[in-house]
């Protein structure tokens, strides 16, 4: 049986031809600002940073052990040397290292300028002053080289990215103290709906509460977007299209959840039909139909369906990438994975589809995903145990236990 809701007059965008078209039609913000290095994480690099000083910036040991020149010494054979200092990291040895000498030298310590070799402490016996070596040790070892990791000038982060804990550590060990980064998107969230309570209040027969500006709250949560909680709207043509315009002034992006179909209070493609432009509606992947992308005066406009399942999954598979490309970040496709399903999954031919699933690995490093339930796109509580989609082709016509499927972890992005 082919699904009913893939038989349009028209052919239904695909997912690929959908984020096609949002990423053409978005266009990469140009507005920067200068943040401290410990406001930065997460936040797109908008700018070359070069490294205001080598690393390593001088040449220091590798281990605790012992610095000597190995050019006065045949270390074909055992030698001792005399031990006349110490040091340390953040307290080098300042003293004139002469040969048949040595000096105690502890991790990340300065290696004196005439010494070449650094020897591990526990291949040595200690006499009080005189250090005794092994035969056959390896010269010039264990030395961090001045400029071996990073060269003063040298570029330390391409650019657009958003920065990592890890380009945190690199920028600050170069001597980086603030960045210029991308402003924050500035996003406004509504759900539409008379049947929408907020919580606190108790339900009356046909309520239910609203869960999709929490759901939205969450996915919204970081540091490169300014949400703005935009509240409930009434299904009242006039004022939707009143409270929608004013609001549409002042952000770079608007998202809607519900109103999007087309039965008698689904407003929302009309709307921007006549205050606005739409670029596509309606799409072939379940959940996720009914989705409306387009701008708004002088907003980015994406009207989502209204159960929640398919809130999750066209944010995903389409808002996140273009809020992600209006960022000015290049396009990366979600991290997708092979694993053994270990239940029978039923679908249609005519759209792709994303079933909620639980993600595991054995011991032997099998990956096997199982549903995490019934696949109901208003099913919560499916999308709450779940850890992954399982995805599945539009000519998919179910699969049977044991067979393989395409798996996409939710929290991965490469």
């Amino acid at each position: 049986m082919i699904d009913r809701c893939a038989l349009e007059v028209q052919p239904l965008l695909t997912l690929n031809e959908a984020l096609a078209q949002i990423l053409a039609a978005i266009q990469p913000l140009q507005e920067f600002e200068t943040v401290p290095l410990n406001n930065a994480l997460g936040r797109v690099l908008a700018d070359k940073v070069r490294a205001r000083v080598d690393l390593p910036p001088y040449r220091n040991a590798a281990m605790d052990g012992y610095a000597f020149a190995s050019r006065d010494i045949a270390v074909a054979r055992v030698f001792a040397l005399h031990c006349v200092g110490t040091a340390k990291a953040g307290r080098p040895f300042l003293g004139q290292l002469n040969p048949g000498e040595c000096v105690r030298i502890f991790t990340g310590a300065a290696v004196p300028e005439q010494a070449d070799s650094v020897i591990m402490q526990e291949e040595v016996q200690v006499q009080g002053k005189i250090i005794h070596f092994p035969a056959h040790i390896k010269a010039q070892q264990n030395v961090r080289y001045q400029g071996e990791d990073i060269r003063q000038g040298d570029e330390l982060c391409t650019y657009p990215k958003a920065l990592t804990a890890a380009d945190l550590g690199l920028l600050a060990a170069a001597g980086i103290a603030e960045v210029t980064v991308v402003r924050p998107l500035k996003i406004a969230f509504f759900s539409t709906g008379d049947e929408l309570v907020g919580l606190g209040r108790p339900l009356a027969l046909g309520q239910i509460y609203d869960s999709n500006r929490y759901l939205l709250s969450g996915l919204l949560d970081d540091k490169c977007y300014e949400p703005i909680d935009g509240g409930v709207l009434a299904d009242d043509q006039d004022q939707l299209e009143v409270a929608l315009l004013k609001v549409a002034e002042s952000v770079d992006v608007l998202i809607t959840t519900g109103g999007a179909s087309v039965g008698e209070a689904d407003y929302i493609g009309d709307m921007l039909r006549r205050c606005g432009q739409v670029n596509f509606w309606k799409l072939a992947i379940k959940p996720g139909k009914p989705l409306v992308f387009g701008k708004l005066a002088s907003s980015y406009f994406f009207g989502l369906p209204g159960n929640p399942l398919a809130v999750m999954a066209t944010f995903r598979q389409l808002v996140r990438p273009g809020l992600l490309h209006l960022l000015g970040l290049p396009y990366q496709a979600p991290l997708r994975l092979t694993a053994t399903c270990t239940s029978a999954l039923k679908k249609s031919p005519g759209r792709q589809e994303f079933q909620c699933g639980i993600l595991s690995q054995d011991d032997d490093g099998v990956l096997r995903v199982v549903s995490a339930g019934q696949q109901g796109s208003h099913l919560l509580g499916t999308l709450h145990k779940a850890n992954c989609y399982i995805v599945l082709p539009s000519d998919c016509q179910g699969v049977q236990v044991g067979g393989q499927v395409v798996v996409e972890p939710f929290n991965v992005h490469i």
